[in-house]
């Protein structure tokens, strides 16, 4: 058996056994040719019945489809992968050390939204102001990645990220019955601030949804991520992410989004995070910023980040910090 494994498709490459790296495997001019072969030379079809023979070809077999999926699956460009560490709307992360992430889109229908993602960061990094750069993602490398085997070509985006970081799904889940309004009061001013930045920098996010706000409990910190279904101010929304349904009309119908888009999602966002505990005066002003026309709502997220203090103020007085945590 094995001296039919090597000589099937070439008889001058070592055989199995001998293969000490994937090169000596599969070979540096066509892997996924080479790859083929050695599946062909061992599908049971092509061997004899010999008991002994088909075990030893199913050995070989699972050592060539391993090899072959770790040499795909774990090495992308400079990167090398482990499993997912996060699992997205259309793509999954990798933690690749430096505290970066690799984002690798699952399918290549995607590449698209992958471009959108780069665009907008890109954009942000050069016109948005650097004092409130930390609270998006920044782009840290970008590369296209064909797969040897199918020939598909996927876009990557590498990204900084920080430690300590959650959800706002997370949160509500840690508490069911609704946040209290002074902790959801630093995380929506925080999430305002992420808004002005990308809207002064002329890019809508297009889909503020509690997964894509991510909040660092002890210093109160937010970073807005997810950039994909990003447009410039007055383009369109690509898509729209299944699973909630709190697009505003503008991005259902295709028509011109703009920094009101982004602002009813966010205030969404926190009427469901304070659920049935929000103050009515907060309910009122998050009704307000979710008005059907785009036109009808607020479109400047630093002015109404001032607003939002004037009603926090009287509801609670001068702002004080306020110690959060996860685990009530």
């Amino acid at each position: 058996m094995r001296r039919r494994c090597d000589e099937d498709g070439g008889g001058h490459r070592p055989g199995l056994a001998a293969a000490r790296t994937d090169a000596d495997l599969f070979g540096a001019d066509q892997p996924a040719r080479r790859y083929r072969e050695l599946v062909a030379a061992l599908h049971p079809d092509h061997l004899p019945a010999d008991p002994a023979v088909r075990a030893e070809a199913t050995e070989a077999f699972i050592h060539v489809t391993t090899r072959w999926r770790a040499r795909q699956v774990t090495v992308l460009g400079d990167y090398r992968l482990g499993a997912p560490a996060h699992t997205g709307d259309l793509a999954d992360l990798y933690d690749v050390g430096d505290d970066r992430l690799l984002k690798l889109p699952r399918r290549p229908t995607d590449n698209d939204l992958m471009a959108r993602e780069a665009h907008a960061l890109r954009t942000i990094a050069e016109r948005g102001d650097p004092r409130y750069l930390p609270y998006v993602p920044r782009l840290v490398d970008e590369f296209r990645h064909r797969d040897a085997a199918t020939g598909a070509e996927r876009r990557v985006n590498v990204l900084a990220t920080a430690p300590g970081l959650h959800d706002l799904d997370e949160v509500r889940r840690a508490y069911p019955d609704g946040l209290d309004a002074r902790d959801a009061a630093w995380m929506w001013r925080r999430l305002l601030v992420a808004l002005g930045l990308a809207h002064r920098a002329g890019v809508v996010h297009g889909a503020v949804l509690p997964r894509h706000v991510l909040i660092e409990p002890d210093a109160h910190g937010v970073v807005l991520v997810d950039w994909c279904f990003s447009t410039p101010v007055g383009g369109t929304v690509p898509a729209v992410v299944p699973g909630h349904g709190w697009d505003p009309e503008e991005v259902v119908t295709k028509q011109p989004c703009g920094p009101g888009t982004d602002i009813a999602m966010a205030s969404h966002c926190m009427s469901w995070l304070m659920g049935p505990r929000a103050p009515r005066e907060l309910h009122t002003f998050a009704q307000g910023c979710r008005q059907r026309p785009l036109h009808a709502r607020p479109d400047d997220a630093w002015r109404l980040l001032s607003e939002l203090d004037q009603v926090l103020d009287r509801l609670y007085g001068p702002r004080t910090f306020r110690p959060f945590t996860l685990t009530p």
